[in-house]
């Protein structure tokens, strides 16, 4: 195991997260090696390029450093300079050339790190090559003095965030382009920058092609001129596009920048679809739950003017279930995930439930557990099954005992469900539960929609009890988990 600090550690995770672009640059596989209390290394991450082929076809992560590396790693972190290999070393048909880097922070070197370039891509290199090669070095430069990743260098999400491959610019100090990959140059000529980009002032180019447009991110002219390790995003002309800014540094002093662009367009356009998306779902949602709630006006309109008890019951049981699923809706249109918070949803079809089944007499309602997230298509089914049976344990249970306590009890395990609604009523005189319309449903709904059982048992100390189990389908977050 390693000694390193919490800080220690806490810089490496931020080299590592941040180096791909190094890998990339320079054609080459980067390991990360931590010294151990037992005076060896062991390797605690591999960065394979995504612009060449990888050396390691296999993963490193976790092996220890062989016996010759361990002297190399020693004299490196004791020295605190890069050591490269003269004579390449051999990886199959690969002929790799290797250096030994310090990871330095405040300092002190903390680790080492390697870089395994293949000898192959030396050989007569492009211009595209020797601008890779060399803004690669001038990273693990700054790698060795504790000047990479710099400290105010974003740490959010990844996510679209621009790679190597997509395009990147390389300045001088004053925001002069010295070389703009091809991918570069073509996600500006997208944009409707038709100009060579060399010897241009990015920042003036930006400027001239955003003239007029409105809103531009502040930070923009920091990110163009290579100022700041910051991120900006732009709109050219309806093309979108991603600039990430990282400042090259020697002891302290800039000596110039590279920028990584992507051009992010159609993952926009695919943004505002799926948002246009989710806002017309919600707005079905709305409409059914409005819907919904005017069926149930229509029919607690008839309920009253009815004289027949049995009728005014049905109608009843109808509004009941029909508030049921309007609430489910309700819910629904109230978020853009596909799936809800079902302890809530119960919480408010629960009081629904008990206090129209009651009518007067004293229930008391204990709700243990937690249901979690349940999908929309699910949660219908659930909510009707369970106002169902909790409306049941009222009616049939409680009432003829004048009144008592309803126990629901939720048990999630992954995607697995379990429910059980008890009673200490005056329990199942026939043995067996109450056979009518509700009994039907709960059934139905139990063993088709939800794919799962129900079962009524008698409940030790008096009462009935209802065992409910489903198979939900897979939530937004894949394992059943709740928020």
């Amino acid at each position: 195991m390693s000694e390193l600090s919490r800080e220690d550690l806490d810089w490496i995770r931020r080299l590592t997260a941040e180096w791909q672009v190094v890998a990339d640059l320079g054609f080459a596989d980067l390991v990360a090696w931590l010294p151990t209390t037992a005076g060896s290394f062991v390797a605690a991450a591999l960065s394979r390029p995504g612009t060449g082929a990888t050396i390691y076809h296999q993963d490193v992560v976790g092996t220890l450093a062989g016996a010759g590396q361990r002297a190399d790693f020693a004299q490196v972190m004791t020295s605190g300079v890069i050591h490269r290999h003269n004579d390449p070393r051999w990886h199959g048909a690969f002929g790799v050339r290797e250096e030994v880097i310090p990871v330095v922070r405040k300092g002190r070197a903390v680790a080492v790190a390697t870089r395994h370039g293949n000898i192959g891509v030396l050989r007569n290199p492009s211009r595209l090559e020797t601008n890779y090669i060399e803004m690669a070095d001038e990273l693990v430069g700054m790698i060795s003095r504790g000047e990479f990743p710099p400290a105010s260098a974003p740490t959010g999400s990844a996510r679209h965030m621009p790679r190597v491959g997509d395009g990147i610019i390389r300045l001088n100090t004053q925001g002069q382009v010295l070389f703009a990959s091809p991918n570069a140059l073509s996600a500006f000529h997208h944009a409707g920058v038709i100009s060579d980009l060399s010897g241009a002032l990015l920042v003036e180019v930006l400027a001239e092609r955003l003239h007029g447009s409105g809103h531009v991110d502040e930070t923009l002219p920091v990110v163009a001129m290579g100022r700041a390790p910051w991120v900006s995003e732009i709109d050219l002309g309806g093309v979108a596009m991603v600039l990430r800014s990282i400042p090259l540094t020697n002891r302290g002093a800039r000596t110039g920048a590279l920028v990584l662009c992507r051009d992010v367009t159609d993952l926009r356009r695919s943004e505002i679809e799926l948002m246009t998306k989710d806002a017309t779902i919600r707005e079905i949602h709305h409409r059914v739950k409005n819907n919904l709630q005017e069926v149930s006006a229509l029919l607690r309109m008839q309920a009253r003017r009815s004289a027949n008890p049995e009728v005014k019951t049905a109608l009843g049981d109808a509004i009941r279930r029909v508030s049921t699923i309007a609430t489910v809706h309700e819910t629904l249109s109230q978020s853009i995930a596909q799936s809800v918070d079902f302890d809530s949803v119960f919480g408010r079809t629960l009081r629904l439930a008990a206090d129209a089944a009651s009518t007067g007499i004293p229930v008391h309602t204990v709700q243990e557990g937690s249901f979690g997230d349940v999908p929309g298509d699910d949660a219908t089914a659930l909510a009707i099954v369970l106002t169902e049976l909790v409306t049941n344990a009222v009616e049939h249970g409680l009432a003829p005992a004048g009144g008592g306590t309803v126990w629901i009890k939720a048990k999630r395990d992954g995607d697995a469900l379990t429910v059980t609604i008890a009673d200490n009523g005056v329990g199942m005189p026939s043995g067996a539960a109450h056979e009518g319309l509700g009994t039907q449903i709960v059934r139905t709904f139990a063993t088709g929609e939800l794919r799962g059982s129900i079962d009524w048992q008698p409940r030790a100390g008096g009462g009935t009890k209802a065992i409910v189990t489903a198979n939900l389908r897979k939530t937004g977050n894949g394992d059943g988990r709740h928020n």
